[in-house]
């Protein structure tokens, strides 16, 4: 395996970790609902973020868009919106299942989406090269450890209940993540498609890690509009506009900004990974961070108690997901040896 790839193995790994641990501030603000937490982390993590980044580390922004096709700027914006949708429900998820399994079965599907429907359209020689049959082969792993987790998931909620702070109706919160899992990836494809982007932001002397930050910026502000639309419509109806300002709201804003910080520096860091691994950095690295990304919320969620009480079943078949989930990597990663 080339340097070239173990470092943007290695960045995209990097790249998952952040992610991965954005909603692990969550846990720790108390007073505020759902949607307060929510609204915070979508204006920093989708608009304010971004477009700091954006125009600090890539020249001419404006040039660049103006100069770009409106095919491009209306597939970026429209997989953005799409995103969105997904990104509103990720948060429904992860409230109804709990935050590691919510993770992993989201964006074990993501990862699926994301990755094969491109190869599929823009690389469809390759799907019988070494590298798309590993990115097939890896997927197929990838599904059974999501069945175990999702496994783990149904026993755990057996075991507790209601007890763990989880609300009841797995189910219901199932299909919820199944539906986020399949917008989400809309994330890649804006990433993918919208290379004109990041072509022009090289032209402009932007360098090859930010290069992908005008694709990012105006990707998750057309994904920030979903967000904000879902959230505003809760805080009307469940009148908490004023807990912006009341209570723990000293300690809970900051809170909120660093799960904005932690997402979007890691679809950064991502996309970086993603430019050092190539033509294919878009396809081969998507899974792989999807997978890391899986791996550091489980983690979050032990460390913040989500397992706790479970039975050794229910801990058997989560272990097992996340050891078939590295397999899953280890298969992508040698399909990308050179």
């Amino acid at each position: 395996m080339s340097g070239n790839v173990l470092s943007g193995l290695a960045v995209v790994v990097l790249a998952g970790l952040l992610n991965g641990s954005f909603a692990a501030p969550m846990k720790r603000i108390t007073g505020w609902r759902w949607e307060n937490s929510w609204l915070i982390f979508a204006l920093s993590g989708l608009v304010v973020f971004p477009w700091i980044i954006n125009f600090a580390t890539v020249p001419n922004v404006p040039d660049i868009y103006a100069g770009a096709s409106a095919s491009t700027l209306l597939k970026v914006v429209l997989f953005g919106l799409l995103w969105g949708v997904g990104a509103t429900l990720f948060g429904l998820g992860i409230s109804r299942v709990g935050m590691a399994l919510g993770f992993a079965l989201i964006l074990g599907i993501t990862a699926s989406f994301g990755s094969l429907f491109p190869l599929a359209i823009l690389h469809s020689e390759q799907l019988g090269t070494k590298r798309g049959l590993a990115l097939i082969a890896g997927t197929i792993v990838m599904i059974v450890g999501l069945v175990f987790l999702a496994l783990a998931g149904r026993t755990r909620e057996r075991d507790l209940g209601t007890a763990d702070g989880v609300r009841s109706g797995f189910t219901v919160g199932l299909v919820i993540c199944i539906f986020s899992g399949i917008f989400s990836s809309m994330l890649n494809f804006s990433f993918v498609f919208g290379d004109e982007l990041r072509l022009r932001a090289l032209q402009a002397g932007a360098s090859s890690a930010m290069a992908a930050n005008p694709v990012w910026a105006l990707t998750v502000t057309g994904g920030f509009v979903a967000n904000f639309i879902y959230c505003v419509y809760l805080l009307n109806k469940n009148r908490t506009w004023s807990a912006f300002h009341e209570g723990n709201a000293f300690a809970n804003w900051p809170l909120g900004l660093s799960m904005g910080l932690l997402w979007f520096g890691g679809t950064v860091v991502y996309g970086i990974g993603a430019t050092v691994l190539g033509a294919l950095g878009g396809i081969v690295g998507w899974p792989i961070f999807m997978t890391i990304d899986i791996i550091a919320a489980l983690f979050w969620g032990a460390v913040t108690g989500e397992w706790s009480g479970a039975s050794r079943r229910a801990l058997a078949y989560n272990w097992i997901g996340v050891g078939i989930l590295l397999v899953a990597i280890a298969v992508i990663s040698a399909g990308n040896a050179t």
